[in-house]
């Protein structure tokens, strides 16, 4: 069963140290997919998501800027991000760990996001929907990512660690009704 991203329901984020003390969080976004899943056989499910680096929004432009340059995601070269599943482990009713590969700046590496399922609802216009959060933290520098200032106190200006937090609305894709399925 074919399912497709709600973009005006979901949201892709990230977190970062800045200079050693706080958090800053930023998102994507634009972004798309698809899942493919069975729900009598929910290991089988596959996963496909694009994300338009150049969509990266910190909420500071002069920050972003720097971002989208060949410093960090360089997304005149690189414009997109993507994740392709590659299995998935159930860890419970509705916990799992979905295993993939992720591409930033022509370098995929493998990563595991935590995945808990928050279940489904028919809308009140007839479409079914289903809720997920996941979450895994990253090396940024795994994907070359190594850009960075030493601060004179110690420590650096970025943070190697990236936290990537999700939360995805699913909408189930139409099946056609019985009647278009009878050819003549």
């Amino acid at each position: 069963m074919a399912w497709q991203i709600d973009a005006s329901h979901s949201e892709v984020t990230f977190s970062a140290r800045h200079m050693m003390l706080a958090k800053v969080r930023g998102r994507f976004e634009r972004f798309e997919g698809t899942i493919e899943a069975d729900e009598a056989n929910p290991a089988g499910a596959t996963v496909d998501v694009k994300i338009d680096a150049a969509s990266i929004n910190s909420r500071d432009p002069q920050r972003d800027g720097h971002l989208k340059s060949p410093d960090f995601l360089n997304v005149e070269q690189y414009p997109y991000i993507t994740f392709t599943s590659k299995k998935l482990v159930m860890k419970g009713e509705n916990q799992a760990v979905l295993y993939g590969d992720l591409t930033i700046r022509d370098v995929t590496n493998e990563v595991a996001l935590e995945v808990e399922y928050h279940g489904q609802a028919k809308s009140p216009w007839g479409t079914t929907s289903a809720g997920f959060s996941a979450q895994t933290t990253i090396s940024r520098k795994d994907w070359g990512l190594t850009w960075n200032v030493a601060l004179e106190t110690g420590g650096v200006l970025v943070g190697d660690d990236i936290t990537i937090t999700i939360e995805i609305e699913l909408v189930k894709a139409e099946q056609p009704a019985e009647e278009e399925l009878v050819t003549a």
